[in-house]
């Protein structure tokens, strides 16, 4: 075991290093203009320097609420004491602490579902419960119910007339499809918050069933099995349970073949229950045959903390937020029979060390500004985002400014590392006044704001952003280009398919030495500007009329 001593000693040089990063000889210093972000502040070599730290095997994989997570807390508001941002969190700390609850499956979890073999934890299905107890037991009919969707506004009610009350939901993930005559149902190419699989469960819950099972595919999740045993196996989190709260006592993902065998042990034919969920009007369909399961899990309460510094500004009552998530999965447990030297350890190099380094180099330029801004500029490194952005759901729920205060989000995760490029794509900002401002920003650096290139995967209710668009507050997260510089079309789609299948949520996210920072130094640099005039903009960005967060402002709005 490592000693802190030695922890504490290579946390103090990386931070040394960095520092005289910023100092090195021969670097000019210049701004976006008078009193203006110092752009050039945001360098590739300090960059590398943060991101290979944050993914270093001395912190563990930064797993929430563990040594390794509390070190990069640590180390990130040790860093905003530097740049001089002063505590945003609570008791004049730097830190919003998190409750947090871990529970830990026992790999020995099995599911029945009629008669046969039950299937197998990891290999078959990934289980865990939304009751923070054990053991929890779970067993009831099996339904299927399309896409588990429940929208009035498209007419659409895969529950119709179904009491759920003890039953296990069988779903699809993803939305339906948009027929020919009805293009825009469920957002056409895009996928809607009732896609996604944090909605399945929410509404299943609603519904009062006692558990739900989705079903996996790559083409309809858009990542493959080994992302759902990663994400979903070993130590979970969730914020604590509120009292009367509907909850699932099992949650679960099977794969496409179990489901297939779920269906043929009713005598179902899961192809044809699938064609018919795909229009509107298709009713639950009862299976007859009972599925069963005792959760065993370890359970604890904890904290982890969000990590918030603060640039106050002539109006300190209201503010620009930069958000990036520090946390990734941890290690984790050695298998059976597998050898002592394979990497287990989650570094999240990309995901999302990078991010982190971007917005620390993002609040560098803008505490260099020479001049305070009108609104308040708050960095926010948040925790527990790959459990379920449960720490940007809990400031979301705890704001340090109402939220009717915040002009506006801009959320970093995960930098192009891969060159220069045309474009910079940012979720979300057709859906505001943001995006406009951001083109403007573009146009005078000769780049554009480009499209969401994959809207059927989802990006825009998936990170940090998005709790906090659901409570009014513009909002915008940085993803993947597509037109890199001097590459071919095809490049930026080979890198985003390679990563995802490789990489993705997987130990071998590590650092590179060979990756390339000019783009994001490009990025950083364009983001930096865009929230200091956010941060100095004389009205509040709004939200399209159209959109779902145009939620009135709340009475803190000026």
């Amino acid at each position: 075991m490592r000693s802190r001593g030695l922890i504490a000693s290579l946390v103090f040089v990386a931070l040394m290093a960095v520092l005289f990063a910023r100092d090195r000889p021969g670097s000019p210093r210049r701004t976006v203009g008078p009193g203006g972000p110092a752009l050039d502040e945001i360098q590739g070599a300090e960059l590398a320097a943060h991101q290979k730290f944050l993914s270093h095997d001395l912190l563990e994989g930064r797993a929430p609420s563990t040594r390794g997570g509390q070190l990069a807390a640590e180390y990130l508001a040790t860093q905003l004491a530097a740049l001089g941002y002063q505590p945003g969190g609570e008791n004049g700390t730097y830190f919003q602490n998190v409750p947090v609850v871990e529970s830990v499956v026992e790999p020995s979890f099995t599911l029945n579902a009629g008669k046969g073999a039950p299937f197998t934890f990891l290999s078959d299905v990934v289980a865990f419960s939304s009751l923070q107890q054990s053991p929890v037991s779970a067993s009831g009919e099996i339904v299927f119910v399309g896409h588990g969707i429940t929208a009035p506004e498209y007419r659409w009610n895969d529950y119709e007339g179904m009491d759920m009350k003890g039953k296990i939901a069988l779903i699809m993930v993803n939305d339906p499809p948009a027929p020919a005559g009805e293009p825009q149902l469920f957002g056409g190419p895009a996928l809607t918050y009732y896609g996604r699989w944090t909605y399945k469960f929410e509404e299943a819950a609603r519904q009062g069933a006692a558990g739900a099972i989705l079903i996996h595919t790559t083409e309809s999740a858009t990542y493959p099995w080994q992302v759902v045993q990663t994400s979903w196996s070993g130590t979970q989190y969730s914020l604590p349970a509120v009292n009367g709260a509907p909850a699932l006592a099992l949650k679960a993902w099977v794969t496409d073949e179990t489901a297939r065998e779920i269906a043929r042990r009713a005598g179902k034919d899961l192809d044809a229950l699938r064609n018919a969920a795909r229009t509107r009007g298709a009713r639950p369909v009862s299976f007859g045959i009972q599925a069963a399961a005792v959760i065993t899990q370890k359970v604890q309460r904890k904290v982890s903390p969000n990590v918030i510094g603060v640039l106050p500004g002539v109006d300190p009552g209201q503010g620009v937020i930069y958000t990036a998530h520090y946390d990734h999965f941890g290690i984790r447990e050695a298998k059976p029979g597998e050898q002592a030297d394979i990497d287990r350890i989650f570094n999240g190099a990309l995901d999302n060390a990078s991010g982190v380094a971007g917005t620390l180099e993002v609040a560098q330029a803008v505490a260099r500004a020479g001049i305070a801004p009108r609104r308040s500029v708050y960095i926010m490194f948040t925790t527990a985002e790959e459990s379920g952005l449960l720490g940007s759901e809990y400031f979301a729920a705890h704001p340090v400014l109402p939220a009717g205060a915040w002009a506006a989000n801009i959320n970093i995760d995960t930098l192009n590392l891969f060159g220069r490029t045309k474009d910079i794509v940012l979720l979300g900002a057709e859906r505001s006044t943001i995006g406009a401002l951001a083109s403007e920003i573009a146009a005078r650096r000769e780049r554009v704001v480009g499209p969401d290139p994959e809207p059927g995967r989802g990006y825009f209710f998936r990170s940090d952003h998005f709790p906090l668009a659901k409570i009014g507050i513009p909002a915008v997260s940085i993803s993947e280009p597509t037109q890199y510089v001097g590459k071919d079309p095809g490049f930026a789609k080979r890198l985003v398919e390679a990563y995802t299948a490789k990489d993705y949520h997987q130990p071998s996210d590590d650092y590179r030495a060979d990756w390339d920072y000019s783009g994001a130094v490009d990025d950083m640099r364009l983001l930096a500007e865009l929230g200091w005039r956010l941060a100095n903009a004389p009205a509040m960005p709004a939200y399209d009329p159209s959109q779902q967060f145009a939620r009135p402002r709340l009475p803190a709005t000026r």
